[in-house]
């Protein structure tokens, strides 16, 4: 029986520690997605397709790797420019989201860049927060 306990003893606390890591990985991305479904999917749709001539698809965006380092801005402040992505020009404004926090921002940027079929080399804490310093308005 003692046996057992001693194994028990050694087993609990590595799949704890397991179960910690695994989750802690994964807060930034699930929040991400969250503050993009709350934020961003009513006009880039939850695909990220965009909203026909409206509204520029965020999925498979040529946009998104050129422009990374303007993206925090984007988000905090939103747009008023006219934008071409992947060769179509668009031209609705988009809202700002200037409740957000720099790590939330990070963290719906990041989930914009690695979702539908994007491949963008995520942004860093330090990234958003000199981007964002830079387009402070």
């Amino acid at each position: 029986m003692n046996k057992i306990f001693d194994i028990l003893g050694y087993l609990i606390p590595g799949i704890a520690l397991f179960l910690a890591l695994s989750g802690c990985e994964q807060q930034p991305y699930r929040m991400g997605e969250r503050l993009y479904k709350t934020h961003c999917a009513n006009c880039h749709m939850d695909g990220g397709e965009g909203l026909g001539e409206l509204i520029p698809p965020l999925k498979g965006s040529d946009y998104l790797a050129s422009h990374r380092d303007q993206l925090a801005c984007m988000v905090r402040y939103g747009l008023k420019d006219t934008i071409v992505v992947n060769g179509k020009t668009y031209a609705e404004q988009m809202v700002a989201n200037d409740k957000l926090n720099d790590i939330q921002i990070a963290n719906v940027v990041n989930y914009v860049l690695q979702n539908w079929g994007n491949d963008v080399k995520p942004v860093t804490f330090e990234e958003v927060e000199a981007g964002l310093g830079k387009c402070g308005k």
